[in-house]
Formats: C-alpha cells, structure tokens, sequence
C-alpha cells in the first residue's frame, strides 16, 4: 500500500503536532493497521456519503493518541482519505479534532477528487 498526502494535509498535521505531541507516531499506526484492512470499518470508520464521486472517501472516527491520556480510541480526531483499491493506494486528505470543527470539509474533497 502505498500512502500519499494532500498539502491541506499536512498544514492540519504541523497545526495538530503542536497540541499533540505523539500525533505523527500515532498515524504511523494508523498507516500500519490501513496496509492490512484499507476498507471502511464500521463503528471505526465509514464511507462518506453524498459527495457524488467515483473515489472511495472513507471518515475514521476512532484515532488513539497517546497525547490523549486516557482516552484511547475516543481522542476525537478525525481522519478523512481516499482508498484507490486499483492501485492500492491512500491519499491523506484531512485530520482535525471534532472540537475545532463538526465536520468533513467536503469542498476540499471534492476540489481534489472530481
């Protein structure tokens, strides 16, 4: 599997570092258990529904941060990507905390995935 990351990306991943240390090892993780079972994986992560694209957009739910203590999977970040099932690849679309935002930006989805 190979991963891959929008610039939008990677400005939410350097703003999130600096609340949670351990976030770049935790998606490391997260990368290791989506080399095994990319799919949506229901209560842990589901497809997006409604953006009317071809790709397969997937929302997971439930992130452990080590950052978070005590928390374990219910940490409240959100990670938003697209699983090229053909090519076997994962593009990193999103990552946020559901306390700074309700939801998914799907303009940024859709902008990069028409």
């Amino acid at each position: 599997m190979e991963f891959d990351e929008l610039d939008a990306y990677k400005k939410d991943l350097k703003k999130l570092l600096k609340k949670y240390r351990t976030l770049k090892s935790d998606i490391e993780t997260v990368k290791k258990v989506l080399k095994i079972k990319p799919e949506a994986r229901p209560p842990f992560s589901f497809q997006i529904q409604g953006l009317e694209l071809e790709t397969c957009v997937i929302k997971v739910k439930k992130i452990a941060c080590r950052s978070l203590k005590g928390r374990g999977v219910y940490s409240g970040l959100r990670l938003i990507y697209a699983h090229f099932e053909e090519t076997q690849k994962i593009v990193f679309i999103e990552l946020y905390h559901k306390n700074d935002k309700a939801n998914e930006d799907r303009d940024r989805i859709r902008k990069n995935f028409k």
